[in-house]
């Protein structure tokens, strides 16, 4: 995690969101994470935080806005490549899973530590994963899905 201290949970919102996406990226960075392993573990956040959040709303008759329940838009030059033209298993194999945990850990602690609002957590999530979803798209063999995520300059 960065060197600064976990932000409390009194804390405005927009400082603990600073915080995670700051982890988020030295993480990314520092190990070089592969952009599958990022989907991944994003997949997985985006998937828990949607269906509390869709609890939430169904026990109290609202509606949830369409830009957190739904995937973003994402432009992409070409075709992308099926995912039946990729070796599962082999992708699959070639994980490392520590690295997914270790993103995953830091993740969920932040959440929880900070209590940081689900419906901001989650549109900061599913910019991420626009980001990735082009990054996928744009891969031409399975070999490039192991490529590091490549964020743009301030993200």
């Amino acid at each position: 995690m960065a060197d600064d201290a976990l932000p409390a949970p009194d804390s405005p919102v927009e400082e603990r969101l600073l915080f995670l996406q700051e982890n988020m990226v030295s993480f990314t960075t520092q190990f070089s994470m592969p952009i599958v392993e990022v989907s991944l573990v994003l997949s997985k956040y985006i998937r828990i935080l949607l269906e509390s959040l869709e609890t939430a709303a169904s026990r109290n008759d609202e509606e949830l806005p369409a830009r957190l329940t739904e995937t973003w838009e994402v432009d992409v030059e070409g075709e992308a490549p099926g995912i039946d033209s990729f070796p599962l298993e082999t992708l699959l194999g070639s994980l490392d899973e520590d690295r997914m945990d270790i993103l995953d850990t830091l993740i969920r602690t932040i959440l929880n530590e900070t209590r940081l609002p689900f419906a901001p957590a989650l549109t900061l999530l599913r910019e991420w994963e626009s980001m990735v979803r082009v990054q996928l798209a744009n891969a031409s063999g399975p070999g490039q899905l192991f490529s590091p995520i490549e964020l743009p300059e301030g993200f």
